[in-house]
Formats: structure tokens, sequence, C-alpha cells
């Protein structure tokens, strides 16, 4: 599975963004899927994922009403709204996919990765 991510940029605080992540190479149907973000020196941490059905979601508890993860397996995507942006969602967004059984915001049980997109959120 190949995962494209795109749809980051530079945005005010307050703004909206849309990533995207296209997958190619394999049908994502059965695949549990998720978008991390990282910043220089941190660590890389789980902002959300989704089951492979849809049912059920992972949040972080800093964009819990703020973003919404969702997927269209028909077009073998995944999305992340972004909402409420904050400076301190600036990262590089990664999406991320496995077709195995994951704790959803565990990293390393993703097998496969986008090669990210940068998010910078202006003051």
């Amino acid at each position: 599975v190949q995962l494209q991510a795109s749809g980051g940029g530079l945005v005010q605080a307050g703004g909206s963004l849309r990533l995207s992540c296209a997958a190619s190479g394999r049908a994502i149907s059965r695949h549990h899927m998720g978008w991390f973000r990282q910043v220089p020196g941190k660590q890389r941490e789980c902002v959300a994922a989704i089951g492979w059905s849809g049912s059920l979601t992972y949040y972080a508890d800093s964009v819990k009403g703020r973003f919404t993860i969702s997927r269209d397996n028909a077009k073998n995507t995944m999305y992340l709204q972004m909402n409420s942006l904050k400076p301190e969602d600036t990262a590089v967004y990664y999406c991320a996919a496995s077709p195995r059984t994951v704790v959803l915001n565990r990293d390393r049980d993703y097998d496969y990765w986008g090669q990210g997109t940068q998010v910078t959120v202006s003051s």
C-alpha cells in the first residue's frame, strides 16, 4: 500500500484545512488508518484514527471537537477536517494504515506510512 498525504499549508489561527490521504496499490477497506503529527524534537503523536469500518474512532484530547476523521473506502481515501486551528497544531502530518489489529493511537502498530504534509498555523 502506498499512501499520499496532501492538503497541508499555511493558515491563520482559527482557520481550517482538510487533509487527504490517498491510498494506492491495494484497497484499504480492511485497513485501520490514522493521522499522526510530529514537530522537531518531539515524539510523534496520534491525532486521530479510524477503524476499517469507520465505526470506531480515536481523537487526541488536544483536537477533540475541532478535528474530524473520515474515510471513503470507495475512493480509497481518508480525510482529516481540521477546524479552529491553533499555532500548536503546527507540525508535519502523516497518514498511516494497517491491515492488522491495532491499538488505534499506537504508531508502531501501523505498517504503511505516507510522506507527510506540512501544516503551519500562524498566530
